[in-house]
C-alpha cells in the first residue's frame, strides 16, 4: 500500500489521533508556558468552544457524510480537475494541491471579513474574550457550512486527490490549535517559525479589539500570503500582554462565552459595513 492509499484509507483514525495529540499537548504548553493572563472562566470558555465543535462535527456528518474526502474520490474517478491535467508526479501534485488549498482559505478568510453578511458569521470566532487553543475551533455552524462548499468548490476546480485533503485538513486542524494557543515562545524561536507556519504572536494580532489590526493577518496555517498581498503585521501597538481581544460590540461573558449566545450572535444587530480597507489607525475618542 502507498503512502497516498494509507492516509486516504486511515483518514479517520489519522484525525482523531492527531487532533486529540494537539490538544493534549498545547493544553499542557498553556498550563507550563501562558503569554497571557486569562480574563474569562476557562471552564466556560472550554465548555462554550469545546460544544461548538461537537455541534459542528454532528451537522456536518449528517449534512456531507462523506465530506470533502469523498469530493476528491469522485473527481479523481472521472479525471476532473487542473491538475489531472498537469500530469504532476504524485508527490507534486499533492504539494501544490495542499498548498493551493491553504491559498483557498486565506482568500476565503479575507472574503469573511470584507462581506458584512459574511462578517456577521464570522465574528463568532472574534468574539472569544480570550485566545487560546479552543478559539481556534470556536466557529458558527453556518461558517463551518459555508467553509465547507468553499472546499468542495476548490477541490473540484483543482482535482485534489484524497490523501491532499487529508493531509490539509489535517495540518489546517493542528495549525489552528497551535497558532490560536496561548503559548509563549522565544522572540529568536516565533521570527523563524513565523517564515513557515503562523505562530500564536502572529495570529494573535488578528483578534485584537483594534479593527486595523483585526484586518491583518489572515493565513491560518502558512504565513506567505500576509506578507504577499500586504495583509501582514508583525506585532500589535499595545503589545500581546496588554492588547485588548474580541470585538467592542460584543463584551457580555453570557453571550460570547456560552454555546446560545455564540448560535445567536450572526442574528444580533443589523448588518453594517466592516470594511476589509479599514487598515489605517485613529484614536478612538
Amino acid at each position: 500500500m502507498t503512502v497516498t492509499a494509507f492516509i486516504a484509507t486511515h483518514q479517520n483514525a489519522l484525525r482523531l489521533g492527531c487532533f486529540l495529540g494537539v490538544l493534549v499537548l498545547m493544553a499542557l504548553w498553556e498550563v507550563r508556558a501562558p503569554r497571557r493572563r486569562a480574563s474569562a472562566s476557562k471552564r466556560v470558555r472550554w465548555t462554550g468552544n469545546l460544544g461548538l465543535v461537537v455541534l459542528n462535527t454532528m451537522i456536518l456528518r449528517v449534512l456531507f457524510p462523506a465530506a470533502a474526502v469523498g469530493v476528491a474520490a469522485f473527481c479523481a474517478a472521472r479525471g476532473w480537475g487542473v491538475l489531472a491535467l498537469l500530469g504532476l508526479p504524485a508527490w507534486a501534485t499533492l504539494v501544490v494541491a495542499v498548498v493551493a488549498l491553504d491559498l483557498t482559505i486565506y482568500l476565503q478568510h479575507v472574503m469573511l471579513h470584507a462581506i458584512p453578511v459574511l462578517w456577521r458569521l464570522h465574528r463568532v470566532h472574534h468574539t472569544d474574550l480570550d485566545f487560546d487553543l479552543t478559539t481556534g475551533l470556536r466557529f458558527h455552524p453556518l461558517e463551518i457550512l459555508l467553509s465547507m462548499l468553499i472546499k468542495f468548490a476548490a477541490i473540484v476546480m483543482l482535482g485534489a486527490p484524497a490523501a491532499a485533503v487529508v493531509i490539509f485538513e489535517v495540518l489546517l486542524n493542528a495549525t489552528s490549535m497551535f497558532n490560536h494557543g496561548n503559548v509563549r515562545l522565544p522572540a529568536s524561536a516565533d521570527r523563524l517559525l513565523r517564515r513557515l507556519v503562523v505562530t500564536p504572536d502572529m495570529h494573535r494580532v488578528h483578534h485584537s479589539i483594534e479593527e486595523d489590526e483585526t484586518n491583518s493577518n489572515f493565513g491560518f496555517n502558512l504565513p506567505w500570503w500576509d506578507r504577499l498581498f500586504g495583509t501582514y503585521r508583525a506585532q500589535p501597538r499595545a503589545g500581546h500582554e496588554a492588547m485588548t481581544l474580541g470585538i467592542r460590540t460584543f463584551r457580555q461573558p453570557r453571550l460570547c462565552l456560552r454555546l446560545p449566545g455564540m448560535l445567536a450572535i450572526p442574528f444580533i444587530g443589523e448588518v453594517t459595513d466592516y470594511a476589509i480597507n479599514r487598515r489605517s489607525w485613529e484614536p478612538r475618542p
